[in-house]
């Protein structure tokens, strides 16, 4: 029989009587530790920025996990391509994540809201814009004008609740190109007609119709910022030699969209004018090193671009906006 040598150093032999003992003074003594709840909810979450007299408050509407990016952003990019890229911003190359994101602007004499969200039921991770809202200290009869970038249903479908106008105190903005394009069309052709048909139209006697350039209110100007779709407009805000860019679907992802905007997004109409935009609108933004609210940047969406290479570079706003 060979014979098993065990040497116990002193740390161990210390250790080993301090369990012992440990175990005696326990002796009849059962100790449960129940491991906390897990939660599977949080509040819909707000984040508050100052541009000059302005109080910015972006709104989460909800995010959604989907499968396939490639497929929405990347749509002339080889697989190789596309997978380097991920890997060297540490993104999986089968799933991505999308927010929502509305934006709150108190210019001290309005409130205006930019966008609506998903709205009443919708799918389920979205329609959470009315929970931001008042979680912002607000309430849907306190917004002044509510501004449409686009009239695609993450951004319209919020107009309406139960059939009635979800902003019952409000005027409307929106871009006479983007209005009069899906208005042409037969109400039943798509989901954004019909949208317009049930969420839009019956609010266009008290709505302002802009071109380029035009004035939502004082500091607060239209830009044309055509491709994503046909009048798809973006708005900047000015106070006290301040700015910030409401940016809307110009850009629809932080890397895909703004490292290469030549990458052909699906839901872009004009594929081709919708790259030539984001060169502009971001290498103006750029330049003036001016911050930006994306709709579908991770929340809380609020960010600066830089050039790099042929496309940008995000970089989130930390506590510029905050001092």
């Amino acid at each position: 029989m060979t014979e098993i040598k065990v040497e116990l150093t002193r740390r161990a032999a210390l250790l080993g009587a301090g369990g012992a003992l440990a175990g005696a003074s326990l002796a009849g003594t059962t100790v449960v530790h129940a491991a906390a709840e897990k939660q599977a909810g949080v509040p819909a979450p707000v984040a508050r920025y100052s541009v000059g007299g302005f109080e910015v408050t972006t709104l989460h509407d909800g995010a959604v996990s989907l499968t396939e990016p490639q497929k929405t952003f990347a749509m002339n990019v080889d697989a190789d391509t596309f997978s380097a890229t991920n890997a060297d911003n540490f993104l999986p190359n089968d799933s991505f994540q999308i927010s929502f994101t509305p934006t709150l602007v108190n210019t001290g004499s309005e409130l205006i809201l930019f966008d609506t969200g998903n709205g009443e039921g919708a799918r389920p991770g979205r329609g959470k814009m009315r929970a931001a809202l008042e979680n912002a200290g607000y309430t849907p009869e306190q917004v002044d004008v509510v501004v449409l970038t686009h009239m695609h249903p993450d951004h319209v479908s919020g107009l309406m609740e139960g059939g009635s106008p979800t902003f019952a105190n409000a005027r409307y903005v929106t871009g006479q190109k983007e209005y009069d394009f899906w208005a042409a069309m037969d109400a039943e052709a798509n989901g954004v007609t019909k949208l317009m048909a049930s969420h839009v139209k019956p609010l266009a006697e008290k709505m302002t119709f802009l071109d380029d350039g035009g004035s939502v209110t004082t500091g607060v100007t239209a830009m044309a910022a055509a491709g994503h779709t046909p009048g798809h407009m973006i708005y900047m805000l000015e106070s006290d030699g301040k700015q910030l860019a409401i940016t809307a679907d110009t850009a629809n992802h932080y890397v895909w969209s703004l490292a290469h905007p030549e990458w052909e997004v699906r839901f872009d109409m004009d594929k081709e004018g919708a790259a030539a935009t984001r060169k502009t609108v971001f290498g103006m933004l750029a330049t003036d090193k001016i911050p930006f609210v994306g709709y579908h940047m991770p929340f809380p969406a609020v960010g600066y671009v830089e050039t790099n290479d042929s496309g940008f570079r995000y970089v989130p706003a930390s506590y510029q906006l905050q001092l």
